[in-house]
């Protein structure tokens, strides 16, 4: 049970437009923006770095932006973003096969060299203490360009965000993560639950 209480979206009608990018990228206002909504400015600036991260014009595909995020909140353990992220990679263009296939994705044909790279990178990245090291590093330099790399670590760094706050807040899952959690995340340990 989250330890605040999600607002009626329609609480504070100037974040209609935030709260409208957000129904885009996963289908529902999420529960973790419904209660920092108590502080208005906080979910504008969290929605202005969404909009430039998760830019549609970016050099590194929407879909797979979302993966990143999976993987870099696998890491923290944030088991309310690890489902989220599946949901809006699976609405921006990630097949459900490829989904299916999260845990192989380094022996999966459905993944390649460069993805697989990006994923290990979200992974260190994501870890607490950092493990990002030369080698992976380099890795990702055999594959992305720089633009590319920093739009990835900025993925990584705003489900960071995310992660502390759902996890601070043991923030409620909505229904459709949580099927998407039971259908790919299950088999790997995933309950839904505040990470411990």
């Amino acid at each position: 049970m989250a330890y605040l209480e999600p607002l009626s979206a329609d609480t504070t009608p100037e974040l209609h437009e935030d709260f409208a990018l957000f129904e885009s990228i996963l289908g529902f206002v999420p529960n973790s923006l419904l209660t920092m909504q108590r502080v208005p400015a906080m979910v504008h600036g969290f929605g202005a770095l969404t909009r430039a991260v998760m830019a549609p014009d970016g050099v590194v595909d929407l879909g797979f932006m979302r993966l990143i995020a999976h993987f870099s909140s696998r890491a923290a353990g944030c088991q309310y973003c690890e489902a989220h992220s599946l949901v809006a990679a699976k609405i921006h263009g990630v097949s459900q096969e490829k989904l299916d296939a999260i845990w192989d994705y380094q022996v999966s044909s459905l993944y390649s060299e460069a993805e697989r790279a990006a994923l290990d990178f979200a992974l260190a990245a994501g870890s607490v203490p950092n493990a990002v090291d030369t080698e992976i590093m380099d890795r990702m330099k055999a594959h992305w360009s720089e633009e590319q790399i920093v739009r990835i670590l900025g993925a990584v760094c705003l489900y960071g965000f995310l992660n502390r706050w759902n996890d601070s807040m043991a923030t409620d899952l909505e229904d459709a993560p949580r099927a998407m959690g039971e259908r790919v995340l299950a088999k790997g340990g995933w309950t839904g639950a505040k990470h411990l």
